[in-house]
């Protein structure tokens, strides 16, 4: 049984054997180990279901059609009072948001408060998460860009960069030069670093 492979019950407390086990299911498409990994994310046992949630995103990062499937259990979990599990869930869904914009649009105020209420973690993967829903349609874009350009005004300067990296993908004619003028004005709070790569995509969104 896959469950009985995730860290815990291996009596381990590092993520090794769950990438392996990531590993073992995507390389085998082994959709019934992979459901009994699903099961194991209501495991009463919070480090089993926290075992769970990295052995599944690992899978989505590998695969991310062997765990579309399972975008409301994901969706359901950003509302978890465990933390490893809401952050985990947001990484999941980023995997596959390409894949189910529609189901994850429809859902999308659960997303924006998990968004507001996040940890580190859960923030970086949900404007991923945006940015796929963003630029799946312009009805989507109507809602979920203005969500976006505000983080990109408020957010931490050490944040921009990255930020803006993932939101780019949604970045169109109609769009662009908001999004240019927003990170112009953070421009001038960062280093030198963080200029360099905020700079490369105002010149990457400058050509579209």
């Amino acid at each position: 049984m896959a469950i009985e492979k995730v860290a815990f019950n291996l009596g381990r407390n590092d993520e090794e054997p769950n990438i392996n086990l990531a590993n073992e299911l995507s390389n085998s498409k082994n959709r019934k180990g992979i459901k009994e990994i699903v099961d194991g994310l209501y495991n009463e046992n919070e480090q089993i279901a926290n075992d769970c949630i990295k052995v599944l995103y690992e899978i989505g990062e590998r695969d991310p059609k062997l765990i579309t499937e399972y975008v409301s259990d994901f969706i359901k979990l950003l509302r978890s009072k465990n933390n490893r599990l809401i952050w985990g869930s947001m990484t999941a869904l980023a995997k596959i948001a390409s894949l189910k914009t529609k189901e994850i649009y429809q859902n999308i105020e659960i997303i924006k408060r998990a968004y507001e209420k996040g940890s580190v973690i859960t923030v970086d993967n949900s404007i991923s998460v945006f940015a796929e829903i963003c630029r799946a349609n312009t009805e989507y874009e109507k809602v979920v860009f203005p969500i976006l350009a505000k983080h990109l005004k408020e957010c931490r300067p050490k944040e921009v960069p990255q930020h803006c990296e993932r939101a780019i993908i949604c970045i169109n004619k109609d769009n662009a030069q908001e999004f240019i003028n927003i990170l112009k004005e953070r421009i001038t709070g960062l280093s030198e670093t963080q200029q360099k790569r905020v700079s490369k995509i105002i010149r990457k969104a400058e050509k579209i």
